[in-house]
């Protein structure tokens, strides 16, 4: 019959393995939309991360989503990067959303240069948060900006085609804002995505 050992001797002989409790989410960045942070797991934006957010076309709701967040980092006189937007941005709108213009800055650029420039600005360290419309990014890609964002403790957000949807992302938070206008989560760290959309947009 073999010998009984209290758990205490298997832990000290090093014959039991011990994992590190494990640490717990940083609280992320409010969103401006209290029903979307009651919902992510970190309560609003992931920090230091990647968030991705799928349309079906252009201008259905992507700014609107985004702006209280850019409205209050640049209040606070943080810098908030545009890189490569599709359409001029239209300054009395952005100023009427409560964004500090001397806070913005917008950088223009080919495909590849940009996705180059979005990564640099997210690793920089000088951004609170930055805006990209990447138009060729691979899973490669968008690992790095995820990467890049991590290192430089920013806000990340990248605008994309719905099509992608279905590819396996990377990044930390994936929203798809459908043609109603309703927010579906379609994956978020720390926990799994509700089933249900949510009317944010007005």
């Amino acid at each position: 019959m073999g010998q009984v050992l209290s758990l205490h001797e298997l832990v000290s002989a090093q014959h039991v393995w011990r994992g590190e409790i494990a640490r717990p989410l940083d609280r992320g960045i409010p969103t401006g939309f209290a029903e979307l942070d009651e919902t992510l797991p970190v309560g609003g934006w992931p920090k230091g991360a990647l968030t991705e957010l799928l349309l079906p076309a252009d201008g259905i709701g992507e700014i609107a989503l985004l702006l209280p967040t850019l409205a209050r980092l640049t209040q606070a006189q943080q810098r908030v990067v545009l890189v490569a937007p599709p359409y001029i941005p239209y300054a009395p709108a952005w100023r009427s959303g409560g964004v500090q213009l001397p806070h913005l800055e917008i950088i223009d650029a080919d495909p590849k240069q940009a996705l180059w420039a979005f990564e640099q600005c997210l690793r920089s360290g000088s951004c609170a948060a930055v805006v990209g419309w990447p138009q060729k990014a691979d899973h490669h890609a968008l690992r790095r900006l995820q990467v890049a964002a991590d290192t430089g403790a920013a806000l990340g957000f990248a605008i994309r085609d719905r099509r992608h949807a279905e590819q396996a992302s990377p990044a930390a938070l994936r929203l798809e804002i459908q043609v109603d206008r309703q927010v579906r989560i379609r994956k978020c760290r720390g926990g799994n995505p509700p089933a249900r959309a949510f009317a944010l947009l007005q």
